[in-house]
């Protein structure tokens, strides 16, 4: 069984070095260390606050909403046959969406509903600086924090990853976040790279009712696994790359999470090399594989600093730190050359 995310009580954003807390390597779950935004106030005093508190931000552009029926239970997934998924997306305006959800609050059978990933600085102008994080990036190089709002009612994300760290605030509705380390991928028996329900790579076994003879080694990712149960004001802060299924409890779910990486804004994505790894190693013998891990190990995942400590400056090259937006565009138009041979 999973066992308990690690619980800091008594803490409040702003007062947290929340950079600091990603480098512990484990999830962390601040107990209440939003409950004095306003939005969690208006989660207090009910739906319909919490809906006109929104009212007051949004912009009026049309959200992405996605539906499926009661018979998905709530979750967002391929359809039986692989070929397609269970749900259907549309455009539409938040308001006209928060009246269906409060009106189908005391409904025992409805759709799942589900606007996920909404960027938060564009749809609802000024709510953060209302509800503050207190994250900002670490030097002019590195992004911004990137905060979005997810709204529905009860459904659940499947277990993916992200490639940032992420603060998720649970503002209104109750949350269960299910987390396990990077090192249990092949546990969670990952689906296609693409597409995807959202984006990112699901886990494709079902969580409820897990079918162990064609996922044996799901029972050792549940145990590795780590649970955090959250209400309004609740806040989990945990490392990029860990995987996380996520539950919403309740009948009106908010939740806003800002993903950060502490890295130059100039570095690429690392799945563009997982591709190209695809393209170039996966399906080579396995002696040449073991020898370019080796290569890998040196280059990449190893002391940066070994393969050029024996060099002179001048001839260092690609070896060279990766400290500025020129030397980034250098090497990415020499990859581009290569690849379009």
């Amino acid at each position: 069984m999973p066992r308990p995310v690690e619980t800091v009580e008594g803490a409040k954003l702003g007062q947290i070095d929340l950079q600091k807390l990603t480098e512990s390597g484990a999830p962390v779950l601040l107990k209440n260390a939003a409950s004095d935004w306003p939005i969690v106030a208006a989660s207090r005093s009910g739906n319909q606050q919490v809906a006109d508190y929104l009212g007051r931000f949004y912009n009026g552009a049309p959200v992405v909403l996605y539906r499926a029926p009661a018979t998905s239970g709530g979750v967002f997934f391929y359809n039986d046959s692989l070929t397609g998924f269970n749900f259907r997306t549309a455009q539409v305006d938040l308001r006209e969406l928060l009246v269906e959800l409060l009106a189908a609050n005391d409904a025992d059978e409805t759709d799942a509903l589900y606007v996920g990933s909404t960027d938060l600085e564009y749809f609802f102008p000024k709510l953060s600086i209302d509800n503050p994080v207190g994250l900002h990036k670490a030097n002019e190089r590195h992004r911004d924090a990137m905060g979005s709002i997810w709204i529905g009612n009860r459904t659940t994300a499947k277990a993916h990853f992200d490639m940032s760290n992420n603060i998720a605030c649970c503002v209104v509705g109750r949350r269960r976040f299910t987390l396990f380390p990077p090192d249990q991928i092949a546990n969670l028996y990952p689906g296609p790279l693409e597409p995807t329900p959202g984006g990112q790579v699901v886990s494709m076994v079902d969580f409820k009712k897990p079918d162990y003879q064609r996922h044996p080694r799901f029972a050792d990712a549940m145990g590795a696994a780590m649970v955090a149960e959250m209400e309004p004001g609740d806040v989990l802060v945990y490392p990029a790359m860990w995987w996380h299924h996520v539950e919403a409890l309740d009948r009106f779910n908010i939740l806003i999470n800002y993903w950060w990486n502490a890295v130059p804004a100039h570095l690429d994505t690392p799945m563009n090399s997982l591709l190209h790894g695809i393209l170039s190693l996966r399906d080579r013998p396995e002696q040449e594989k073991s020898a370019w891990r080796a290569l890998f190990d040196f280059y990449l995942f190893g002391d940066p600093d070994l393969p050029r400590q024996h060099l002179p400056e001048h001839a260092l090259g690609d070896l060279a730190t990766m400290s500025d937006p020129l030397a980034a565009r250098r090497l990415r138009a020499k990859l581009i050359n290569r690849l379009n041979r």
